[in-house]
C-alpha cells in the first residue's frame, strides 16, 4: 500500500489495520520458521506497509502536539 493511500485513512482505522498487520506478521514469521518460505515476499511487503502506517501515525501525533502548544 502506498503512503498516499495510508494518509487517506483515519487514525482509528489505521491503528486497527496496524494491529492486524502485527498479527499477520507474527503468523508469517512462525510459518517461515517452520520451513515454509512461500510467504517471504508477503512478509517483506507487510513489514514495509507496517512501517508506513507507523510513520503516518507518528506524523499525525507530532502535528497534534504542535497544534496544542
Amino acid at each position: 500500500m502506498k503512503a498516499e493511500k495510508i494518509r487517506e485513512i483515519d487514525s482509528k482505522d489505521l491503528a486497527t489495520r496496524l494491529k492486524d498487520a502485527d498479527e499477520q506478521l507474527f503468523r508469517l514469521k512462525f510459518q517461515m520458521s517452520m520451513g515454509q518460505t512461500d510467504g517471504l515476499k508477503k512478509y517483506r511487503e507487510l513489514k514495509r506497509d507496517r512501517a508506513r502506517m507507523r510513520t503516518v501515525l507518528g506524523e499525525r501525533a507530532r502535528s497534534e502536539q504542535k497544534g496544542t502548544k
